[in-house]
């Protein structure tokens, strides 16, 4: 069984950056594939990034390509994303999920967005004002 949780959110201004962390226990976690999801009110739970196990492939949304970063140290057991140049329209709560699989093989945006996440964190809430 794998267990997460978040933290790292807050209240910042546009243009702020910020640091958000999935602490992460279980015997799967060292061989899973992790994401971090967001739901912004009104909205469907979105994909944001997501990384195999090994670190060496990672997916990101079109709309957070180039400003988001998602990394891990399994030594740590944790999972990172930087969030940079923060946008009023990234405010949501953010979750941290583990999957089935390794991920380490991926290579289409269908793999990454289709496969199921079945274990979740309690999400943190990232607000970001004009």
């Amino acid at each position: 069984q794998v267990q997460l949780v978040e933290s790292g959110g807050g209240l910042v201004q546009a243009g702020a950056s910020l640091r958000l962390f999935c602490a992460a226990s279980g015997r799967r976690f060292s061989f899973t594939r992790m994401g971090w999801f967001r739901q912004a009110p009104g909205k469907e739970r979105e994909l944001i990034a997501a990384i195999s196990w090994s670190g060496g492939s990672t997916y990101y949304a079109d709309s957070v390509k180039g400003r988001f970063t998602i990394s891990r140290d399994n030594a740590k057991n944790t999972v990172y994303l930087q969030m940079n140049s923060l946008k009023p329209e990234d405010t949501a709560v953010y979750y941290c999920a583990a999957s089935y699989d390794s991920g380490n093989y991926y290579s289409s945006r269908d793999e990454w967005v289709q496969s199921p996440y079945p274990y979740w964190g309690q999400g943190t809430q990232v607000t970001v004002s004009s």
